[in-house]
């Protein structure tokens, strides 16, 4: 990876990181719901869904590629982690009968500040279907230009990196990318990206 670019990614996770961490109570983010479930051989099956925000949580996950085959990840807060600090392709929400494309955009301006014209399917799966309904569907962007600054909610703090195809691959391969989104994403759109690297 060129040196440039690696000390810049570092500078990203250095300002994102963790510096305390206190369990607050009251906390409305998540919600759980309890079911009494009877399955088909007459057993009865106690089980507990997980909703984010009252809603199931499905989502949108976009790997962008520029028109000068660059892509983009974006670096942000992930509190849970070891790092305390994700490095993933842009992400989120899909909101109430909204599009998972639609919701794909969306984000990646948010994120980002860049567009596509062109996005394609390549994955779809369940986040964690032992306690959530919540499905992704990921999509790669192509010839995504820059648009307009980044659009982020009040309580988003995200970087975002640009680097070339073959730098994405080493930061896969070197473990700095372990959302599982990302990674099979990434792994799906292989043929895109070698079309271009």
């Amino acid at each position: 990876m060129r040196k440039e670019k690696l000390k810049e990614l570092k500078s990203y996770i250095d300002e994102l990181k963790l510096v305390n961490k206190k369990k607050i109570e009251g906390n409305r983010f998540l919600q759980v719901e309890r079911y009494k479930c009877l399955i088909n051989n007459g057993e009865i099956i106690n089980r507990e869904k997980l909703l984010k925000s009252n809603s199931n949580g499905n989502a949108s996950i976009v790997l962008p590629i520029t028109k000068n085959n660059t892509t983009i990840l974006v670096v942000q807060p992930r509190v849970f982690t070891k790092s305390t600090v994700g490095i993933s392709c842009p992400a989120g929400y899909v909101e109430d009968d909204e599009d998972y494309i639609v919701a794909a955009q969306r984000e990646l301006l948010e994120e980002t500040g860049y567009k596509s014209n062109k996005m394609i399917e390549v994955c779809s799966f369940y986040q964690d279907d032992g306690i959530s309904s919540a499905f992704n569907k990921g999509f790669v962007a192509l010839d995504c230009f820059k648009y307009s600054p980044q659009n982020l909610d009040e309580s988003e703090f995200i970087r975002y990196f640009e680097c070339n195809i073959d730098e994405l691959f080493e930061l896969l391969e070197k473990g700095y990318i372990l959302d599982g989104g990302s990674q099979l994403l990434i792994e799906k759109s292989k043929r895109y990206l070698k079309r271009r690297g």
